[in-house]
C-alpha cells in the first residue's frame, strides 16, 4: 500500500518579531499533527533568523513595505512586491502545501496572493483590534480570517471571521523569577513575588522594589525609549527597570546604573524576564495583548503614528501600587497615577482601556 502523502503547511509573516512569534507558538502542535512545515519570509528580516533557530526550512522573497506616508521607496517597492509574488508562486507551485497560514506584515501580501492564484487555501490571523493594511489586502484571498477580540469581528468579512484568540508559546509560562533577576544583575535575594508581599509573607529584608519591564518591540520604539530614559531617575526611586530597547537602540551611557538593565532583544531568556516582571509596559501591537494579559499585568503605550482602538494605554496594576509612571504619548507626557484595580482582575472586567488624544 502506498504511503500516504504527508500534510504540508507554509507559514508566513514578518517584518517584526510580533508577526513571527505566534507562528513559532504553532510549531509544536503542527509537528504533533504530522505537518511538514516551511516558512516564506523576507530576504533579510528578523523572521529568517528566528526560523533558522527553530530548524524550519526558510525561503526568502523580495518584498516592499506598505507605507501610508511619502517615501521615495514607494516608487520602487511595488516592483519588489511583484518580484516577491513571482518567487513565492514558483516555490508554492513546487512545494504544493495543503494550506498557507499568514500572521500578517508586509511580507505576507505577495505570499498569500500567490497562494490564492494557485487555489491553495489561506488562513490569516489579525492580532490587533483593527485590521492592519497588509491583512486587509489579503482578505479577498483568505478562506478564514482569525482574530483576538470580539470587537474585531465587525471589521472582518462576515463569512470569514473566526474568533480564536492568539497562539502563545507555552515556554513563556515556565519562566523563573530568580533567573530573570540574575540576568538583569538585580539582587536575587530580593526576588520575593508581589503575591507574597500582598499576602504579608515577605520579610522587609527580602522584599525588593517591584520590577517594571518596558518593551518597544523587536525594532524598538523611539518614544518609549525616550520616555524611560528621560524619567529613569524618577522611576528608579520606587522600581527596578528592565528595558528592551530594540536592535541598534542600546544606550551604553546608561550601563552600570543600579536597578536598570537594558537589552536590545531577548529570545530564549524572555520567559525569565517575564517571570521577574511585576508590570509590563509595551508599545501597543507587540507582543499581542492576549499574551501579555495571560502572562503578567500590563500597560500598553499607544503608537503616535496612528489613531485606532489599539492605540490606547491598557492599565493593569496591583491595588498596592500607587506610584506615578510617566510615559511619553505623542508630543506630550501623560501620567498614570494612583490606579487602583481589583486583583486578580475578574474575567468580565479584563479590559481597562483609556485612550488619550495628543
Amino acid at each position: 500500500m502506498a504511503n500516504k502523502r504527508k500534510k504540508k503547511i507554509v507559514l508566513t509573516g514578518g517584518g517584526t518579531a510580533g508577526h513571527v512569534t505566534p507562528n513559532i507558538a504553532l510549531l509544536p502542535a503542527l509537528r504533533d499533527a504530522g505537518y511538514e512545515i516551511a516558512y516564506v519570509g523576507s530576504e533579510d528580516g528578523i523572521e529568517k533568523e528566528l526560523m533558522r533557530d527553530c530548524g524550519i526550512p526558510y525561503v526568502g522573497v523580495p518584498t516592499g513595505k506598505l507605507r501610508r506616508y511619502f517615501d521615495l521607496k514607494n516608487f520602487t517597492d511595488p516592483f519588489r512586491v511583484l518580484k516577491g509574488y513571482s518567487k513565492a508562486r514558483r516555490f508554492l507551485k513546487s512545494y504544493r502545501p495543503d494550506v498557507v497560514f499568514s500572521k500578517g506584515g508586509f511580507v505576507s501580501v505577495p505570499v498569500v496572493r500567490a497562494a490564492a492564484s494557485l487555489k491553495i487555501p489561506c488562513v490569516i490571523h489579525e492580532s490587533d483590534m483593527t485590521p492592519g493594511l497588509a491583512n486587509k489586502l489579503c482578505f479577498g484571498a483568505a478562506a478564514k480570517v482569525c482574530c483576538n477580540f470580539p470587537e474585531t469581528v465587525a471589521n472582518l468579512p462576515k463569512d470569514k471571521a473566526v474568533l480564536t484568540g492568539t497562539p502563545i508559546r507555552a515556554e513563556l509560562f515556565s519562566g523563573d523569577r530568580q533567573k530573570g533577576l540574575a540576568l538583569c544583575g538585580f539582587d536575587t535575594a530580593a526576588a520575593t513575588s508581589s503575591a507574597e508581599k500582598d499576602a504579608g509573607t515577605a520579610s522587609a529584608e527580602t522584599a525588593g522594589k517591584p520590577v517594571i519591564m518596558v518593551m518597544g518591540g523587536s525594532q524598538g520604539a523611539a518614544s518609549v525609549n525616550e520616555a524611560v530614559r528621560s524619567h529613569l531617575d524618577e522611576l528608579l526611586q520606587d522600581f527596578r527597570v528592565v528595558h528592551l530597547c530594540g536592535a541598534g537602540k542600546y544606550d551604553a551611557s546608561k550601563d552600570g546604573i543600579e536597578g536598570y538593565k537594558q537589552f536590545e532583544y531577548v529570545k530564549e531568556d524572555l520567559r525569565h524576564l517575564f517571570a521577574a516582571a511585576d508590570l509590563i509596559i509595551s508599545r501597543a501591537g507587540f507582543p499581542s495583548p492576549s499574551a501579555l494579559e495571560a502572562i503578567r499585568s500590563s500597560m500598553r503605550a499607544p503608537s503616535r503614528r496612528r489613531a485606532s482602538p489599539k492605540s490606547s494605554l491598557k492599565v493593569k496594576k496591583k491595588a498596592s501600587w500607587t506610584k506615578s509612571l510617566s510615559l511619553l504619548c505623542g508630543p506630550c507626557i501623560k501620567t498614570v497615577k494612583n490606579t487602583r484595580l481589583p486583583w486578580p482582575v475578574p474575567v468580565s472586567r479584563r479590559r481597562f482601556q483609556r485612550s488619550w488624544a495628543c
